[in-house]
């Protein structure tokens, strides 16, 4: 009797659905690496390819916009024609994209390159958290999404690393090309492997097709807003960039007085409205958005630090991630059985270790000298940083996703995935508009420490002096690179902070039993919230 008990507690998931989820797992894991790992391999771009300070922003920017704009779409399409095959196409044109970015051989074809990967990345992500509620049961949901968190949280903070290794093993001049290369077996493997062992099938079938206007109002709100925060710093915040952010809200007003005549006419919305009419997940979303800002920041900041100011490797740059990566996976480990057991607080917990983490390594900042800076002096706040993350990102993604109907998972997580993806585009737009807006205009020698320098190492020749001038330079690079970090930093910080506060805006607990109707989960919903 206890034996039949416990069985019925803790379901039996197969071996094949466990399969079927690392296909998952590993589709999920090149998209978010790819997010990070061109950080370090900048530098070398713009010498292989001769490309301006515009051309590398592009590169990432360009990556995050088309993901971000992929998302809803692709989960309304999922719901409607089977989560399996989208998964299948966007796995196949991101890995197609990936062999045509390293191939490029100018500045233009890999910007459309990253943008096209972006874009096919963003269409394979919805399927991801929608099969998993589907492939498992309630009780057992939980663990796979502390391992999807874990592999979310690794996979980004790992990209750095990974670039850094790939680069110092074929060398600056084409090792950036590897990054994207690498993505190819991987690739190949999984579309071979989800289409074996994914479970296929639609949730929703129905006559009407994919609301194409709303689709149009909202990218075109959506890019109204990106591209000047991506374009505003280089073209010093010009009357047009302010006329588009406005234009870009208009359109997204726009968008959702449009949602709300579709489902009038009883046609299929691209974002479902009453989405939004449970708190939690609209304060979800909310969440996301400003802890993606803060989170994606992060490597933006450190990474041109630590290469371009003090003139360390890609793999030196990347070797700074790994108390994070380490942190992030300790964290998620342990996120589901303390959701369990905590609720939202082990939401608050997560954001409050992660603000934590930014705010004493700013600190470090302030304190230590950037010439004497180490990876040892980073290594405390980033690792609580990287458990904080760990604790946070697996909970959130239940929390919100959770909340909504089984047959509108993909629309949902593609909500959430779009404002992951416009927070980190928001995050690294401001802070790369902190960063470069700190910058001094030059770096060269004043004439007092050029003159100090002719009166310290004169007597040795001029060899000596022009070395001394030369370590001045240094110098000043570092002081001036480490005043903007420690700028960025703070504003990264201020982000998590927020993030903290607006978890409280969610309810303390969220049903696990997501099978039910909406408006059982939701008395199920307020019920345990109190």
């Amino acid at each position: 009797m206890s034996s039949y008990a416990a069985s019925a507690a803790t379901p039996v998931v197969t071996r094949r659905t466990w399969m079927a989820f690392a296909v998952l797992i590993l589709g999920i894991a090149m998209a978010l690496l790819d997010t990070t790992i061109v950080n370090v391999a900048l530098p070398t771009i713009r010498t292989s390819l001769n490309a301006d300070e515009a051309t590398l922003s592009w590169i990432i920017s360009g990556y995050a916009l088309a993901y971000g704009l992929a998302l809803i779409p692709a989960g309304r399409i999922g719901d409607r024609l089977g989560h399996k095959w989208v998964f299948i196409v966007g796995l196949s044109g991101f890995t197609l994209a990936s062999l045509w970015a390293g191939m490029s051989n100018d500045t233009a074809s890999l910007i459309v390159a990253r943008v096209v990967q972006g874009l096919f990345g963003g269409v394979f992500f919805p399927p991801v958290t929608a099969l998993i509620q589907l492939m498992f049961p309630p009780r057992r949901r939980g663990q796979a999404f502390a391992i999807f968190g874990a592999a979310i949280g690794f996979s980004t903070a790992l990209g750095p690393l990974v670039g850094g290794l790939l680069i110092q093993w074929l060398g600056d001049a084409d090792g950036w090309r590897s990054i994207f290369f690498v993505n190819l077996p991987f690739g190949v493997i999984a579309v071979i492997a989800a289409m074996l062992l994914l479970p296929g099938g639609a949730e929703a079938k129905g006559k009407s097709g994919v609301d194409l206007f709303g689709f149009v109002l909202l990218a075109g709100g959506l890019t109204a807003i990106l591209v000047p925060l991506i374009q505003g710093q280089e073209d010093g915040w010009p009357l047009w960039t302010y006329l588009s952010i406005a234009g870009g809200v208009v359109l997204l007003v726009l968008f959702a007085l449009w949602e709300l005549s579709v489902v009038r006419r009883g046609k299929e919305p691209l974002v479902p409205p009453h989405l939004f009419s449970h708190p939690q997940f609209t304060f979800g979303v909310l969440l996301a958005l400003v802890y993606f800002a803060a989170f994606t920041s992060i490597f933006f900041t450190i990474s041109i630090f630590w290469q371009a100011g003090l003139g360390h490797t890609a793999l030196e740059s990347g070797l700074v991630s790994i108390p994070f990566a380490i942190g992030s996976i300790v964290g998620a480990a342990q996120s589901d059985r303390l959701a369990e057991r905590l609720g939202r607080n082990v939401l608050s917990i997560g954001t409050a270790l992660v603000a934590i983490g930014l705010i004493a390594l700013w600190i470090v900042l302030v304190r230590v000298a950037p010439g004497d800076l180490t990876n040892w002096e980073m290594l405390g706040p980033l690792a609580v940083a990287g458990i904080g993350s760990g604790l946070f990102i697996a909970p959130n993604a239940q929390f919100i996703v959770a909340t909504v109907d089984r047959t509108e998972a993909g629309a949902a997580s593609g909500v959430v995935g779009t404002m992951q993806r416009v927070g980190s585009a928001i995050g690294i737009a401001v802070i790369g508009s902190v960063f470069f807006g700190n910058l001094p205009n030059s770096f060269a020698p004043t004439a007092a420490q050029i003159a100090n320098a002719g009166q310290k190492y004169g007597a040795q020749g001029q060899d000596a002096v022009k070395a001394a001038i030369a370590k001045i330079v240094d110098h000043n690079l570092a002081v001036g690179f480490g005043n903007s970090a420690t700028i960025a930093l703070a504003v990264s910080a201020a982000f998590a902070v927020v993030a903290f506060f607006l978890v409280f805006a969610l309810p303390k607990r969220v049903s696990r039993g997501y099978e039910v109707a909406p408006a059982a989960a939701e008395t199920a919903d307020t019920a345990e919230a109190h």
